[in-house]
């Protein structure tokens, strides 16, 4: 589905992404990992097109996008959540689906989805983005994101920060999200990481260094040390 070739990003003077390879199998959970600072955030703002690739292809269904602005990269099903969530604290839960929605209309079909995967979103539904929990944001902007039917979603570190019963309703939720689109996820808890990735590309200063399949990477010790500088299993 989604396939990024020699891309190149510079940032200022910054060369970030240094000829960058891999592939997103269509309907498959593809983990993004690497240490900090390895360029993971910047390959997925490049591919929503928030960083422009300075040289290389970055092909959605065969199709070359890297010219594509955000917002139509939107339209062809592409969806981001980012870090940072970017969620709109002064609006509610309803007020932040609604923008995210096509002409402000929210349709009960997803809106019955978004509630089975995040129950608190139905709780919260008039609550003020900026009185939910950390747990709770991370759900917003997870349902924000798929309010609409999406292809391809693309998520940077959905369980960062969360005690460890949110992170387990999150795995349930994506294992979910699995079944209607593909997904690319940068995440450092493995448990996480093992529990859901079926594919797995691994960055270090910028580039690609490993493609695989997580369940090889998680059997094996020795390569994520290699790889990571860690044992993913102590690293929860």
């Amino acid at each position: 589905m989604l396939s990024l070739q020699g891309v190149n990003t510079h940032i200022g003077q910054y060369h970030i992404l240094q000829g960058v390879d891999f592939s997103v199998p269509e309907r498959s959970l593809t983990m993004l990992l690497g240490r900090n600072g390895a360029g993971k955030t910047t390959c997925l703002r490049t591919i929503m097109g928030l960083w422009r690739a300075s040289t290389g292809k970055v092909l959605f269904e065969g199709r070359e996008v890297q010219r594509l602005k955000t917002a139509d990269l939107a339209r062809l099903g592409i969806a981001y959540v980012p870090e940072n969530m970017g969620i709109f604290a002064g609006l509610t839960v309803r007020e932040n689906l609604q923008l995210a929605a096509r002409e402000g209309a929210l349709r009960d079909e997803r809106l019955e989805r978004i509630f089975r995967l995040f129950p608190a979103m139905k709780r919260f539904w008039h609550t003020h983005a900026g009185n939910l929990s950390g747990g709770q944001k991370q759900m917003l902007a997870v349902s924000r994101a798929i309010v609409e039917p999406r292809r391809l979603l693309l998520v940077d570190e959905p369980t960062k920060g969360l005690a460890p019963a949110i992170i387990a309703a999150m795995i349930d939720a994506f294992r979910e999200l699995k079944r209607e689109a593909t997904l690319l996820v940068v995440e450092q808890n493995f448990h996480f990481a093992r529990s859901l990735g079926d594919a797995v590309a691994v960055m270090d200063s910028g580039r690609i260094v490993h493609t695989g399949s997580m369940g090889e990477l998680a059997a094996d010790e020795a390569l994520q040390r290699r790889l990571l500088g860690l044992a993913l299993e102590s690293h929860q």
